[in-house]
């Protein structure tokens, strides 16, 4: 894994991209390169410091909440262990019963596309647009692993996530000691959702975990791996398609033509598998199919904060407390200038944004698909706070920059 401490090898992407020294437009040069909001001009800093608390407090206030069912949430603890002896087993939501016959008619020899849209009509779930209907790679891995081989999956993928980002963690700029230790923990509590059986035929649960290990994976010039999990992420849910272009896009911008030309390959795979499904989907619509409701509802703040909560470990916190988290979380990322802190702060505000234009109440399991490692901000928001201040109080105050042991900025560097 290397020095836990870190050094000057391990600072520097393949592209020469320096985060241990200052930008070349910084104030304060004597600080370290890691911690953005430190190297922020007082106006800008001011400016940035009045707008997380006005995020804050209408974080606060606005109501996080999902759409109407009939079904009673099982507890973590009911998901994991599953009923007592003698108690019945809870019904079953409308959606994940479609996915659990969707199953079981696989396990029986069947073909997806013979029996999915009758099963649609038959649970009054629209099949136009054909993006109704989901793509069939989830069922069969479900049905080839059984209730059993899907747990032992699931138990491998979280331990596997938390390796390759501790290993990402221990490889990044400012992020050692405590601070490492503490973004690992929080990344299991955004992870351990995915041990939750209750949602094992949930396309985002899946996905949105493969997406996790997917980041942990990637470094600038070392992308194999990354490239062949979030294709079958993207394989699972067509919702993983903005992180494959994020990961295109940044590579372009790097520079690194083969890394770009790779993920925009996968792009236009995915696209011609997609037609290709929707394609089969339209044959058999009927024009006494209803179409599905519009998803894009322009939910703002409720849309993006709703889905990620209660899709997350958030969920048992009450709103006042889950909304702000979240604000921090996206805070935390954006005050890591290191490779990772600026694909996520792009990736969870690109996410974010999205969430706020586009999905229905009853859509909020979306959110699955970015909160598992989106967690990890919360270990990087305290000291992006302090920087913020700092920089927002003090225009040229004394200030050696030397890093403490947790990658932190000195204790010279307190407000006063």
């Amino acid at each position: 894994m290397g020095d836990d401490r870190g050094g000057p090898h391990r600072l520097k992407d393949v592209h020469g991209v320096d985060y241990a020294s200052a930008p070349p437009w910084s104030p304060r040069p004597d600080l370290p390169g890691w911690d953005r909001f430190a190297h922020w001009a007082p106006v800008s800093a001011r400016i940035a410091l009045g707008t997380l608390l006005l995020m804050l407090f209408v974080a606060a206030m606005v109501p996080i909440n999902a759409g109407k069912s009939e079904v009673s949430t099982k507890t973590f603890v009911e998901n994991l262990a599953g009923p007592r002896d003698g108690e019945a087993e809870r019904d079953r939501d409308d959606d994940l019963q479609l996915y659990d016959t969707a199953i079981e008619r696989i396990q029986r020899g069947e073909n997806y596309y013979d029996f999915i849209v009758e099963e649609h009509r038959k649970a009054h779930y629209p099949v136009t647009p054909g993006l109704a209907v989901r793509l069939p790679t989830l069922a069969y891995v479900d049905a080839f692993l059984g209730k059993g081989g899907q747990t032992g999956v699931a138990i491998v993928l979280m331990f596997a996530v938390l390796i390759v980002w501790w290993r990402r963690l221990g490889e990044e700029p400012g992020c050692e000691g405590r601070t490492r230790r503490m973004a690992l923990a929080l990344l299991f509590v955004g992870a351990s959702l995915g041990l939750n059986r209750y949602y094992f035929v949930l396309h985002e649960l899946w996905a949105g975990m493969l997406l996790a290990l997917a980041f942990g994976l990637h470094r600038p010039g070392k992308w194999g791996a990354a490239l062949a999990v979030a294709a079958l992420a993207l394989a699972i849910r067509e919702h993983s398609l903005p992180f494959v272009l994020l990961m295109a896009a940044m590579a372009f911008w790097r520079r690194d033509w083969r890394e770009g030309a790779a993920w925009a390959a996968l792009v236009l795979v995915f696209l011609a598998a997609l037609s290709w499904h929707l394609s089969i989907v339209a044959e058999q619509v009927l024009p006494s199919d209803r179409p599905s409701p519009a998803w894009l509802v322009m939910r703002g703040m409720s849309g993006w904060l709703s889905n990620v909560a209660l899709s997350s470990n958030l969920r048992f916190l009450p709103h006042w407390l889950a909304g702000p988290a979240i604000v921090l979380m996206v805070f935390g990322w954006a005050g890591w200038r290191s490779a990772a802190g600026e694909f996520g702060t792009l990736l969870y505000l690109g996410y974010g944004v999205a969430f706020m234009l586009a999905g229905r109440p009853d859509n909020f399991y979306w959110g699955a698909m970015i909160a598992p490692a989106m967690f990890i901000g919360l270990a990087f928001a305290p000291r992006a706070i302090a920087s913020l201040i700092r920089s927002a109080r003090d225009a040229g105050d004394a200030r050696d920059g030397t890093p403490d042991a947790d990658g932190s900025p000195s204790s010279a560097l307190a407000v006063k």
